[in-house]
C-alpha cells in the first residue's frame, strides 16, 4: 500500500485506534501500525490510573495492550474472505511492570500463507501466537499466547440462471 491514499488510510487507522476508549483509559498507545506489513508496536507508561496497589502495572491493562493486535493484522492480512476471532488467550506474570512496558506484535508472509492454506484445506485452523511484554531493559514483564479462530467463508449458494 505505497500509494498516497495507502499512506493515508494507514495513518487515519492508527489515529483510530489510538483514541478507541479502552486504550485511553488503560493509557496504551499504538506507536505503530502496518497492517499490511504484519506490524504493529504499542506502548504503555505507567500511571496512577493504570497501576496496581504495589505500584506496577495492573494485569488487566496488561492483558489489554496486547488483546486485539493479532485478530487486527491476521483479519486485514487474510482479507474478507476469512473469519478471523479470538478464541482463547493466557498471560503469564514473570516480572513486576514498572515504567514503560512495550509489546510488538509480527506475523509473517509465511505464517499467513500456512493460515491461509489450512483454512482453505480444513474446516477451521486455530493458530497460536505468542507475544512479549518488555520493560525498558528489555527483560520480560509477561508472556502472552492467543488461540484465534479462523475459517474461510462459506461461498453464498448459487442461483438458477434467469431468478
Amino acid at each position: 500500500m505505497g500509494s498516497k491514499r495507502g499512506r493515508w488510510l494507514q495513518r487515519f487507522r492508527l489515529r483510530l485506534i489510538r483514541i478507541y476508549p479502552p486504550f485511553l483509559g488503560a493509557g496504551i498507545r499504538v506507536r505503530e501500525m502496518n497492517l499490511e506489513g504484519g506490524l504493529i508496536r504499542v506502548r504503555m507508561k505507567l500511571h496512577f490510573w493504570n497501576g496496581n496497589y504495589f505500584g506496577t502495572h495492573f494485569g488487566g491493562s496488561l492483558y489489554s495492550m496486547c488483546d486485539p493486535f493479532y485478530v487486527l493484522l491476521l483479519a486485514h492480512r487474510l482479507g474478507p474472505d476469512y473469519i478471523v476471532w479470538d478464541k482463547a488467550a493466557t498471560i503469564r506474570f514473570v516480572r513486576p511492570g514498572r515504567g514503560t512496558v512495550e509489546a510488538t506484535f509480527r506475523i509473517s508472509d509465511e505464517e499467513i500463507d500456512q493460515i491461509r492454506h489450512q483454512a482453505e484445506t480444513q474446516s477451521k485452523v486455530e493458530p497460536l501466537l505468542h507475544v512479549d511484554v518488555l520493560n525498558p531493559e528489555g527483560e520480560v514483564v509477561a508472556r502472552v499466547e492467543k488461540v484465534l479462530y479462523v475459517r474461510k467463508k462459506k461461498a453464498p449458494p448459487a442461483t438458477a440462471a434467469g431468478d
